[in-house]
């Protein structure tokens, strides 16, 4: 039970407004009545006859004691000391200028006086500083403070009371935004404990608890549990409204990259449930480790995390390819500031490299200059939509980018080249992912012409946090209080984090027989509508349907968009085969002999510049197995002319010169 004093807030809010110096005095005032009135009570307490009048000699020495003892105190720190921040240490600090000081004034009063005082008056004298003068502190900081910030502060439960949990609750107490009320923790042995004041609860009471304190976030202060216990946890807190977060990894607070008070949201990943697996150290440097590395799309999502992880693998020389000159600056700063963290600015040449992957001389040129011998194609347009309203754009720079750089890679003397491609290239419905698959049939198609360069691909699904991807755009939504758009009820997409996928497209890379397709181990599918409605809850939201019309937020169904299907695939055939690491198999699939490829390469490129949109759609119909658009031409410029009435002589669509 805590005790409240009744006090006013307008009285409260006065004394914070006073100036320092002012603050200084009022104490300093404070303790000088404090030491007369424990001299006089020391006095009353030891005095054979109380209703004697204080000695000549005791006024004596109370007056050299004030003499003494102000000047330790202001030495000592007593008046610099904020109230707010006072701790066992300033406590210290008073017991030590208390005890100088009587020391100090029994030195200089025993030749002036007449009249010997009892070693009783001192040592009772001693004890009753100390509890009014500490005892004044902590009172100003409870009134002034605690009873301030009880008002305005959020009230707290935090799940651990472990050692991260409590330093998390000691440095909350000192914080102006949230109040530690009480820990959760699923150890038996200190439930129904107290630690640092703050009684330790089941976690399967949190619904009463809430109630009971008005909780308003759970705070999780548990940085080593695995990911899968995370997610049981979730599941457990998702039984109320509460705000959800966390403290950073143990990795974060090891490396003091963040400290164990700086909450964040709770992670996706935890949602999704998925333990990653080590890396194999073997694999990743393989392809990496004092070679010069190449990355396409350096800026992007996943062109810029490859990066991130290439550089932690010294290379020799890392040359950044990014058609963007904002995410080329971007990327080739933040390397540099990490280079330069870690020492080895100058043991690896970061090389930023402004260019488009169309421009196959100039890529053969980079790759020759450099002695480039290792690539990671991770340029291309990837956002369904958009690639379905601008399919000739798509065309261009995955299909013809992926070429010109295959080519420019045989060309320039590389040695190993890797496609960063997608599930959406599994029986494709819309363009970007048909142009996925084409990409992959050169790549495949080259593996069978040329041995020089060993071509391969590496195909998974969406990555958390990337651009376009549904995580952030909910954050932004609920953030707004809504909706939350989900486009249809059983849509689902396979998931798997940014820094995972690179991780294990590297050591596939390192595996990769010439031609070879790999397939991540993605897990299983998520349920997008499941997963909307759970980062409601955890972000201390209720959601809005039939069931509960007075939620706080809703949940609006928009459609599939122009190419979006309900599920991804990620396997063509039936036939896999396990690898060496156990979250990647190599894909045993069709492909067509490069005469056919390039034929189609001939016809789509004649077709792109005459701005041909059926046959464009015809010819990746028949190079592309099981591509089934689900939309009718989208081409917004088709589209637009479709509809404009046509002057005679006109054409249909703009040629190009």
């Amino acid at each position: 039970m805590r005790i409240h004093i009744p006090i006013s807030p307008r009285l409260i809010a006065r004394i914070h407004q006073l100036p320092r110096r002012q603050k200084q005095f009022i104490i300093l005032m404070v303790d000088l009545v404090m030491i007369l009135g424990c001299q006089w009570l020391s006095n009353l307490i030891t005095s054979t006859n109380p209703a004697t009048e204080i000695s000549p000699d005791i006024f004596l020495e109370s007056i050299i004691f004030i003499l003494i003892s102000f000047p330790i105190f202001i030495y000592s720190g007593m008046y610099r000391a904020v109230v707010q921040h006072t701790g066992n240490h300033f406590f210290f600090t008073i017991f030590k200028s208390i005890g100088l000081s009587i020391l100090l004034t029994l030195l200089a009063t025993i030749p002036l006086s007449q009249e010997k005082i009892l070693p009783v008056f001192w040592i009772i004298f001693f004890f009753l500083l100390l509890m009014t003068i500490g005892g004044s502190r902590l009172l100003a900081k409870y009134l002034l403070y605690s009873s301030h910030l009880r008002h305005t502060r959020i009230p707290v439960a935090i799940y651990g009371a472990g050692a991260a949990g409590i330093q998390l609750s000691q440095a909350l107490k000192q914080s102006t935004e949230f109040t530690p009320v009480i820990f959760l923790d699923d150890d038996l042995n200190i439930q129904n404990t107290v630690i640092h004041g703050l009684k330790v609860h089941s976690p399967q009471r949190i619904k009463e608890l809430s109630e009971q304190w008005t909780i308003q976030r759970v705070l999780m202060a548990i940085p080593s549990v695995s990911r899968h216990r995370r997610r049981e946890i979730l599941k457990i807190l998702e039984q109320v409204p509460i705000h959800v977060q966390e403290i950073p990894s143990l990795v974060e607070l090891a490396s003091g990259a963040k400290q164990v008070d700086d909450v964040q949201e709770v992670c996706v990943e935890d949602l999704l449930g998925r333990e990653p697996i080590a890396p194999k150290q073997s694999l990743l440097e393989a392809c990496i480790t004092d070679k010069v590395v190449l990355v396409t799309g350096a800026g992007g999502s996943i062109g810029s995390e490859l990066c991130r992880q290439i550089i932690q693998l010294h290379p020799r020389r890392l040359v950044l390819v990014e058609h963007s000159e904002y995410f080329l600056y971007c990327i080739e700063g933040e390397l540099r500031r990490l280079l330069e963290k870690k020492n080895t600015a100058g043991a690896i040449e970061v090389v930023p490299i402004l260019g488009s992957v169309l421009h196959r001389l100039r890529m053969q040129s980079v790759i020759t200059t450099f002695g480039v011998q290792t690539i990671y194609h991770a340029a291309a347009y990837k956002h369904v939509p958009i690639i379905e309203y601008n399919p000739i754009e798509g065309i261009q720079n995955n299909i013809f980018g992926t070429w010109h750089m295959a080519q420019a890679a045989i060309d320039g003397g590389a040695e190993t080249f890797i496609l960063v491609s997608t599930d959406k290239a599994v029986r494709p419905t819309n363009v970007m992912g048909a142009t996925k698959r084409f990409s992959e049939l050169i790549l495949q198609a080259y593996a069978k012409t040329q041995s020089d360069v060993c071509f391969s691909m590496v195909r998974f699904g969406n990555v958390l946090a990337s651009s376009g991807s549904v995580i952030p755009l909910f954050y932004k939504q609920i953030k707004k209080g809504g909706p939350v758009t989900v486009t249809d009820p059983n849509v689902t997409r396979f998931f798997m984090t940014i820094p995972e996928a690179t991780q294990l497209v590297i050591q596939a890379g390192a595996m990769a027989r010439c031609g070879d397709v790999f397939i991540l181990d993605m897990g299983s599918p998520v349920n997008i509508l499941d997963m909307a409605k759970r980062m409601i809850q955890l972000s201390g939201f209720t959601v809005r349907d039939e069931t509960n019309p007075d939620g706080d937020i809703p949940i609006q169904f928009t459609g599939l968009r122009p190419g979006e299907k309900l599920y991804e695939e990620l396997l063509i055939g039936d036939e896999t085969q396990p690898t060496e690491h156990p979250m990647i198999m190599r894909a045993r699939e069709e492909h067509l002999p490069w005469p056919v490829v390039k034929e189609y390469l001939d016809q789509l490129a004649l077709c792109s510049k005459e701005f041909n949109y059926t046959e464009l759609r015809n010819i990746m119909l028949s190079a592309v197995k099981g591509y089934q658009p689900s939309s009718e031409i989208c081409d917004l410029l088709w589209t637009a002319n479709a509809k404009v009435p046509k002057a005679s002589g006109t054409r249909s669509a703009p040629q190009e010169p």
